[in-house]
């Protein structure tokens, strides 16, 4: 028999900006705020998720750990948007403009990123759906 996860259930970030942080994902991306709990070592837990999606994203706020340094290119998160265009300028506006892009692939998809709080990369695609 052969072993392997069922499905990917939420992704966990550390911040240092816990208020900029949900700020971020909720005003600029649009996930809501579905719990918050306590870790038993003292952590503030915050999960988001997008609307009629099943996979979470946990932000770790815990101060004792100590400024978060995200080096660049370590990861980011993905996220399909219906025009970039449109939804770059909503996020300058709020102060999250372009850091690289927008970019053209060969398959005739858009991608540009943001830099989130903390220095976390965000990618922003919007498909080509011709292919």
């Amino acid at each position: 028999m052969s072993m392997k996860v069922k499905k990917l259930l939420h992704t966990r970030l550390r911040v240092s900006k816990l208020e900029e942080s949900v700020k971020f994902f909720t005003e600029v991306l649009g996930l809501e705020v579905v719990r918050q709990t306590q870790s038993p070592r003292g952590s503030v837990l915050l999960f988001l998720k997008i609307p009629g999606n099943e996979e979470e994203i946990e932000l770790c706020y815990y101060p004792e750990s100590g400024k978060v340094t995200v080096p660049p290119d370590l990861m980011h998160l993905a996220f399909e948007v219906d025009n970039l265009e449109e939804f770059g300028a909503h996020c300058s506006k709020l102060g999250y403009p372009f850091s690289d892009g927008p970019t053209v692939s060969s398959s005739g998809t858009k991608f540009a990123f943001i830099d989130g709080p903390d220095g976390y990369e965000i990618e922003l695609i919007e498909r080509n759906e011709t292919h």
